[in-house]
């Protein structure tokens, strides 16, 4: 993976956590840099784990470990599907 240095203009108290310490916290800072366009659904997670140079269950990880969620259903809209899944099951639609 190739990289580049970007110059970013940040508040001066915040520039001493930018230094890169390790090689994870420096995954996770990238990883956290994408994940607003993941949320804008302009990359998706597989291209973000691309450009990162990881697998997409690897990023998953990061970003669940971070506390945020892969999935973004609701308990209700779990229950939803899930019904829906058992009901195409009983009537003996699913291969």
């Amino acid at each position: 993976m190739a990289l580049i240095d970007v110059n970013i203009k940040v508040p001066t108290e915040m520039a001493v956590y930018l230094e890169p310490s390790n090689q994870v916290i420096e995954l996770e800072r990238n990883a956290l840099l994408l994940y607003p366009y993941i949320l804008k659904q302009t990359i998706s997670h597989g291209r973000a784990a691309e450009i990162l140079g990881i697998r997409k269950n690897e990023l998953i990880d990061i970003y669940d470990k971070l506390g945020f969620s892969y999935l973004d259903l609701t308990m209700n809209d779990l229950d939803m599907e899930l019904e829906a899944y058992r009901k195409v099951k009983a009537k003996g639609e699913l291969v």
